[in-house]
């Protein structure tokens, strides 16, 4: 029970953060989660809310990645696994077991997408002086990757924005 506790009260600080970064001249970037193993970064004027995982819907005939629906704050929500979809490899913890740290990051309701992204882990705010080194992506790379950074200690992090991908093709067509 203390784990449950503190785990909310991560998500609400994490939360508030996240908010006081959007409305003033605080230095993050990016919203830093964990998704099939990878570190990811979302920049935070395309990321919304974070929400618990509680309450996703399955909806038959969909591809694997698609979880279902939630119900967010009275709306609905198209619910995608994002390592399983980014990365072929699905959340080691999915709606029937999930983890006391995966998360739901509802994409700003400014793109006009209503869907959450199921993350493994939050990891916490990243501001541009936590990455000496970045990297344009790569040619083979999906139009929704952005530079990739490398933190002080050499780990390599993935910007992924959230505004492409919720527009592509193969994102928006969730059944199979």
């Amino acid at each position: 029970m203390a784990n449950r506790d503190a785990l909310r009260e991560l998500q609400s600080r994490l939360a508030d953060r996240l908010e006081s970064a959007k409305t003033s001249a605080v230095s993050a970037e990016w919203l830093a989660v964990q998704a099939a193993g990878q570190s990811l970064l979302f920049p935070l004027r395309q990321a919304g809310e974070i929400f618990s995982v509680d309450g996703v819907h399955p909806v038959a005939y969909t591809q694997a990645w698609f979880l279902g629906v939630a119900n967010l704050r009275g709306s609905l929500f198209g619910v995608v696994d994002l390592g399983h979809f980014l990365y072929g490899t699905p959340s080691a913890t999915g709606p029937s077991a999930p983890s006391t740290e995966a998360r739901l990051v509802a994409v700003n309701p400014g793109q006009d997408h209503p869907c959450a992204l199921w993350v493994d882990r939050l990891l916490g705010l990243r501001g541009q002086d936590a990455f000496p080194q970045s990297a344009p992506p790569d040619a083979q790379s999906p139009v929704y990757f952005g530079p990739r950074h490398t933190d002080a200690r050499g780990h390599s992090w993935q910007e992924i924005d959230l505004q492409r991908l919720c527009s592509q093709e193969r994102f928006l067509h969730i059944n199979q």
